[in-house]
C-alpha cells in the first residue's frame, strides 16, 4: 500500500514506519494518524513482520498535533452543550488503543523534538529509545486547555515526575528521560538508529505467538493498575479542560493570529 505521510520498509522482519512530513516536523494530522494505524493493522497479520519501529524523517520525531489541522477543525465545529461533551467522551475510543493493543512489539525511536501529541504516540509504544539530546515534553498544558487524550506519564515515571512535567509543560532531554524511566535508554544521536535496530532485530526473532502472549501479560499488569480505565477518565478530563478560559483564549489566538503566534503566546515566560 502507498501512503502520503509515512514511509514503510521491512528488513529482516523489522518494519520501520517513518513519519514523513519533515517540513512540518512530522506534526500529526488526521491523514498521518489514519495511515499510521492502517500500517500497524497490516503489520499485525503479516508473517514478514516480527517487530515495528516508529521513527521520524527530518529534524524531529514528532512536533505534536498539527495546529493548522486543529484550527480547521475548530472553525468547522458546531457549538456543544455539556451533554454533548459528556456523550462524546463516553463514546470516544482510546485514541492510541490500536497501537497499545498490537500483539507485536513496537519501538519508538526519538530524535529532535517529541512533544505534545508526539509523546502520546511514543509512550503508547512498548519501548522508547531516545537520542540523549532529544527534547521531550507536553507544552500544551501551559495554555491550550489540554491534558492530553491519553496518560502514560504516571505509569512510566511515578507521580512526582509526572506532575513536574504536566504542571509546567517543560521539556527534558533524552538523557534525563532515561534517568527517570520515561524512556528505556538514551544514546548519542549518531548511534540511535543502530541501537534501535539491534533491539528490534532481537525481538523480531521471537515467534509471534510467544510475543503476543508475553506482551499481553505485561499489558494486563498495567490494566490491573487501571491503565484502560484511566485512559477513559483522561479523555473526559482533557475534553472538560478544553472548555476553560485559558483554552478559549488559546483558540481565539490560534484562529485569529495563526499557529506561530499562538505558540509564542503560550510559551512566553518559559525557557
Amino acid at each position: 500500500m502507498s501512503y502520503e505521510t509515512i514511509l514503510t520498509a521491512i528488513h529482516e522482519r523489522v518494519l520501520r514506519i517513518t513519519l514523513n512530513r519533515p517540513d512540518r516536523r512530522n506534526a500529526l494530522d488526521a491523514r498521518m494518524k489514519s495511515e499510521l494505524l492502517a500500517a500497524l493493522h497490516d503489520a499485525e497479520s503479516s508473517d514478514d513482520v516480527g517487530c515495528i519501529v516508529i521513527r521520524g524523517a527530518g529534524p524531529s520525531f514528532c512536533s505534536g498535533h498539527d495546529f493548522a489541522d486543529l484550527a480547521g477543525a475548530q472553525r468547522d465545529a458546531a457549538p456543544q452543550t455539556p451533554l454533548d461533551i459528556f456523550l462524546d467522551t463516553q463514546r470516544a475510543p482510546d485514541p492510541w488503543g490500536p497501537l497499545w493493543n498490537l500483539t507485536k512489539p513496537t519501538l519508538a525511536q526519538l530524535h529532535g523534538h517529541c512533544v505534545g501529541g508526539g509523546t502520546e504516540l511514543a509512550f503508547n509504544c512498548d519501548v522508547v529509545i531516545a537520542a540523549d539530546d532529544a527534547r521531550i515534553g507536553y507544552p500544551p498544558v501551559r495554555a491550550q486547555g489540554s491534558t492530553g487524550p491519553t496518560h502514560m506519564w504516571t505509569y512510566l515515571v511515578g507521580p512526582q515526575w509526572a506532575k513536574i512535567l504536566m504542571l509546567t509543560g517543560d521539556l527534558i532531554d533524552g538523557a534525563t528521560a532515561a534517568s527517570i524511566g520515561l524512556v528505556a535508554r538514551a544514546v548519542p544521536a549518531a548511534e540511535l538508529d543502530a541501537a534501535v535496530g539491534r533491539l528490534a532485530g532481537r525481538m523480531a526473532r521471537v515467534p509471534h505467538e510467544l510475543q503476543a502472549a508475553n506482551k499481553a501479560i505485561c499489558n494486563k499488569a498495567l490494566e490491573l493498575m487501571g491503565r484502560d480505565q484511566l485512559q477513559r477518565l483522561q479523555l473526559q478530563t482533557d475534553r472538560f479542560a478544553y472548555e476553560g478560559r485559558a483554552a478559549a483564549e488559546w483558540k481565539r489566538r490560534l484562529l485569529e493570529d495563526g499557529p506561530r503566534e499562538a505558540v509564542r503566546w503560550r510559551d512566553e515566560g518559559f525557557e
